[in-house]
Formats: C-alpha cells, structure tokens, sequence
C-alpha cells in the first residue's frame, strides 16, 4: 500500500497492468467518430491550469509520430501508442513537429512543404485529441537527427546567402532566422485537414517547444542564444497567444551563476551557450525545460553517484521555478541507458524522478511534471536507442507510470477523459 494525501490504495502489480495496456487494443476504433473536448493549458505562476484546476504532467516522449504517420503502413503504430498512453493515464507526449530536409521531410527546403508529410502531423494531432493526449511539439533540432540547424545552414551556404559554414550561425545568420520564422508561421497557421481547426487554435497541442536540446558552443557567454530566444519566442507569441511557450533546454547553469559550480554535471556544462535561469526568465517563456541523463554527462561516476546528482538537480530547478522564476518546471526528457545499467537501476532512478514529481504536485510547488524518453511500439528497431520502453513488455518499469498517474489523481483530480485505469488506483 502506498500513502496519498491521506489515503491508501494498491499498487498495482506490473503484470496486472501489463496485461490490461495489451488487452485494451481489441477496441482500436477506425475513424475519428467521437469529439473529445479539451481545454486550453494556461498558467497561473508556477502552475499549469486546465478548467480553473492545477495541471500537474506525468507523460512520455515519442520523438517519431510524425514520420511514422507518412505512410499508410505504419501509421497504426501512432494510434497504438497513443491508445496505450491514455490508457496509462498519460497526459502529453512531447514529439517532433519538424523533420527539414530528411526522408519524408515536412520542410524539403526553405518555405517548401511536403503535404502528404503535413497531413501526417495533421492525423498526430486529430488522433491524440480522440484520446485525451495533449502534445508539447518541438520546432527545431539542435542535433542533426531530422534536418535540425545544420540543414538551415546548408540551405543558407547553398543560396549564396549564409554568413557562415558554422552550425551555430542558426542564431545569428538574419537569412536562416528569416527561414526559421517562416517555418513556424507556417505551422502555427496550418489547417488542419482532419478536424478543420488551425494549430494555433487547437487545445489537443500543449505548447511549442522552440528547439531541442540548444546550445552555441561559439559563444560562451551565452548572448547569442538569449537573443535568438527573445526574437522568437516574440514572433511565435505574435501568431498565437493561446498556447504556452517553452525553450527545450537541458537545463545547465549558464557561466555567471553560481550554481554551475555547485549543481551542473561538470565544469564544461556552463560554456555551451545555454544559461537556465537568464534564458527561462525571458517573458514570452511560460515554463522551463530540463532535462535528465546523469550517465551521459559524467564520466567514471558509480550508480550511487547519479541517484544523488538526480535529486540535487531536480530539486534546485524546483527551487528556482518557486523562487526566482516563478514558473513551472518541466523534466522534458528523461532515462537511463539500459546497455550499461540493470533494469533494477533504471527502475529505480525513474521512481526516483517520478517520487520528486509526485512530491512537487502534492505540495503545489513548481515541478509540473516529467516525460520520460522514450516510448516505442514493437518493430521499430531502427528508431530505438539505450533508453527505450515498449509499454506492454513484461519488465517492472512500465507499472511506475501508471501508479504515478493514480498517485496524481488522488491529490489533482482525474485529468484524463479516458477513466479505464482507474481500476487500477
């Protein structure tokens, strides 16, 4: 039995829950016959709201429902994991809403669309509405996965327009910001061809995210990123003043704070450019981003190590989202390789994670919620990576999100339209 607010309820074990996800796909419907309502996300300090009520997140990342939702073929798998998130009591997926100058590319070049590729985002976003799944979309890749800012600068080099061959010159090349406000005009105004209503205008998207992961090694002091941010998270506040605004840091303390000595990872974390508390303090940000991969940013440090940096981390971006920010915290992205650590120590840092949500939630502070990285569908090798979760396999890890979603319920309320799991709090 475990405690919430006062009262006890199982645990379900993992096998039952299991069991009830794999179940729960005889009734996968075929079309968009039901209209799900959702009301927009909004914030009220460091909380979300949703219908006047605090909104706290327990949710995942599928990087790929875009690109898996080009072909006929695999676009089942896009309602199947979306199913088996609201099935979880899962509340938003974070995903891509870009892939610039790949295979099925969206944006084949500057301010060239692929349609059949858009009407693959348009079909993401009607079928995550049909189960109660808001998606938090990010614009743009810092890493070269799916075209990112080095595509933006070959587009620039190879029109005879770009500044620099340095990746970096996405921030400051006045051609490639150009480039980059046309793209996000372009999406933020889509029709959507499924249900008819405009992105900007759609609750089902939780906010924008503007890039992935940002940093520009180039310039240290952090500058030319804060300029980027402030320009656009301006521009995407002048198309759409409904959704909320977020930047896609990992959340590394920038070089004049003084907790890159005392919180970030190393010494090497406060000169890439990024810099979390003057970043995320710009007023077109709602929230803040972090992100968490303790084994990929330490070298030579014994699991016990990790599990305490886990905590210290977490608990000082709360701390600044209730103290200095006021704003909410999310932890967008989250794991723990599973080629170098057991499936006990993945469980066991993901509760941890979970824990220190749960704990924010319960006493109203800033830590909005957590997104693990990442959920995967079965016959998807080619897009899994060390961290990988496919919900329904029988391994201890997938029972924690659904007993986070039942502990979340007790103290918010129910948050999801699809109430099947609660057999299971």
């Amino acid at each position: 039995m475990v405690a919430g607010n006062g009262l006890f309820y199982p645990v379900v074990g993992f096998a039952s829950i299991v069991l009830f996800i794999y179940m729960s796909f005889g009734d996968v419907r075929f079309g968009f016959e039901e209209e799900v309502e959702l009301a927009f996300v909004e914030r009220n300090g460091t909380q979300f709201m949703v219908d006047g009520k605090a909104f706290y997140i327990n949710g995942w990342n599928s990087y790929w429902l875009m690109v898996q939702s080009v072909d006929e073929y695999s676009r089942p798998r896009v309602r199947e994991m979306l199913k088996a998130g609201a099935k979880m009591g899962l509340t938003v997926c974070r995903t891509w809403a870009f892939n610039d100058g790949d295979y099925n590319a969206l944006q084949s070049s500057p301010g060239v669309f692929n349609e059949q590729a858009f009407k693959a985002l348009d079909y993401v976003i009607a079928e995550a509405r049909q189960h109660g799944i808001r998606l938090l979309l990010s614009l743009v890749n810092n890493l070269h996965a799916y075209g990112g800012k080095t595509q933006y600068v070959k587009w620039a080099w190879q029109e005879g327009v770009g500044l620099s061959s340095s990746n970096d010159s996405f921030f400051f090349d006045p051609s490639i910001r150009s480039y980059f406000k046309n793209y996000i005009k372009t999406i933020l105004t889509r029709k959507n061809t499924i249900n008819g209503i405009e992105y900007r205008n759609d609750p089902t998207i939780f906010g924008w995210e503007l890039i992935n992961e940002p940093r520009c090694i180039t310039d240290p002091s952090g500058d030319t990123l804060q300029d980027w941010i402030e320009e656009m998270s301006a521009f995407v506040k002048l198309i759409d003043k409904r959704h909320l605004v977020t930047i896609g840091l990992e959340g590394f303390y920038g070089p004049n704070d003084p907790k890159r000595l005392t919180v970030n990872p190393e010494e090497w974390a406060s000169r890439l450019g990024s810099d979390f508390i003057r970043n995320s303090n710009i007023s077109n940000i709602d929230f803040t981003s972090v992100h968490i991969y303790p084994d990929h940013w330490f070298h030579e440090q014994v699991f016990e190590d990790y599990m305490k940096f886990v905590s210290k981390w977490m608990l000082s971006h709360i701390e600044d989202g209730d103290k200095v920010l006021n704003k909410p915290v999310v932890f967008s992205e989250y794991g723990l390789s599973d080629i170098n650590f057991t499936m006990s120590e993945r469980k066991t840092m993901y509760k941890t994670i979970l824990d220190i949500s749960y704990k924010s939630a319960k006493k109203n502070r800033s830590g909005a919620g957590a997104l693990v990285w990442q959920f995967l569908v079965g016959g998807m090798q080619e897009f899994t990576d060390d961290f990988g979760i496919i919900p329904w396999e029988k391994t201890p890890i997938p029972s924690l999100f659904v007993e986070q979603s039942c502990r979340l319920a007790k103290v918010k309320g129910w948050p999801h339209k699809d109430t099947s799991f609660k057999q299971f709090c």
